[in-house]
């Protein structure tokens, strides 16, 4: 219990130091006041074959809430590159549009009930703004793997649904302009969605449907539709917390939160 309690506090100051959440200082040292050694980005290899493209082919980030991965594994590699289609949202898109507040009942670390969030994901949206549904009825994961937003993104309440919905729907990154500092924490603390920030105004130059690459080493965006690339904000070592599954899987990895054994 001290040592959850530590890492809350470790938590707690990286946020103070560390002010991560604001949009023109995410390439700052994450790990600062976590006592951890940097972590170096591996290259992986990408397909780019637009007949791969599906939630299920996009790179994905396992949420601790879902995972039965060892955590006792100290090794971190770091996914670089992610490749999908994209949905593209406008300005001031709240945690209510992301996830209504009916179904905050749902826990995400019930496997099922994760899954069912999945399918709830952007459908506070206004449907005469945003005729192409998100998710489809019945469906329980997106085809549309990354979102590029405008200002704003996230605002509203603190609730960390938002993140876990978008993670759960199939969502590997979010590219906005700039962000709601809650949802940014939550997105790093949760590890549901990489939080990136774009240095021009992409929701203007992208449509949904378009085949995106995003290139976390180069911090670039690649549209293989229009053929454009654009340069984003770096992520710095938030990467590798998200890459973990969120702050305390990083934590625990690190070796700063033992891992307890399991009850005989």
């Amino acid at each position: 219990m001290a040592a959850m309690t530590a890492a809350a506090s470790s938590s707690s100051l990286v946020t103070k130091q560390n002010p991560i959440l604001s949009s023109s200082s995410y390439s700052q040292p994450f790990n600062q006041n976590l006592r951890i050694s940097n972590t170096n980005f591996i290259k992986s290899p990408i397909n780019l074959s637009l007949s791969s493209l599906s939630s299920s082919s996009s790179s994905r980030i396992v949420p601790v809430s879902a995972s039965t991965t060892d955590s006792s594994d100290a090794s971190f590699t770091a996914a670089t590159a992610f490749h999908g289609v994209c949905y593209v949202l406008g300005e001031n898109i709240d945690t209510d549009q992301i996830i209504p507040a009916e179904y905050l009942t749902l826990v995400p670390s019930k496997p099922e009930e994760y899954k069912k969030l999945g399918s709830f994901a952007l459908i506070g949206l206004p449907s005469d703004q945003y005729p192409i549904k998100f998710v489809e009825s019945g469906e329980f994961k997106s085809k549309y793997s990354i979102i590029i937003a405008g200002d704003n993104f996230g605002c509203g309440s603190s609730r960390e649904h938002a993140p876990v919905a978008l993670g759960a729907a199939g969502v590997t990154a979010v590219v906005a302009e700039s962000y709601a500092r809650i949802f940014f924490r939550n997105s790093v603390a949760t590890g549901e969605v990489y939080p990136l920030e774009s240095e021009t105004r992409l929701c203007d130059e992208c449509t949904t449907g378009d085949v995106i690459t995003i290139e976390l080493g180069e911090s670039l965006l690649i549209n293989h539709t229009t053929k454009k690339e654009y340069k984003l904000k770096p992520i710095g070592d938030a990467g590798p917390v998200i890459e973990a599954g969120g702050i305390f899987a990083y934590a625990r990895k690190a070796g700063m939160i033992p891992t307890l054994a399991p009850s005989s």
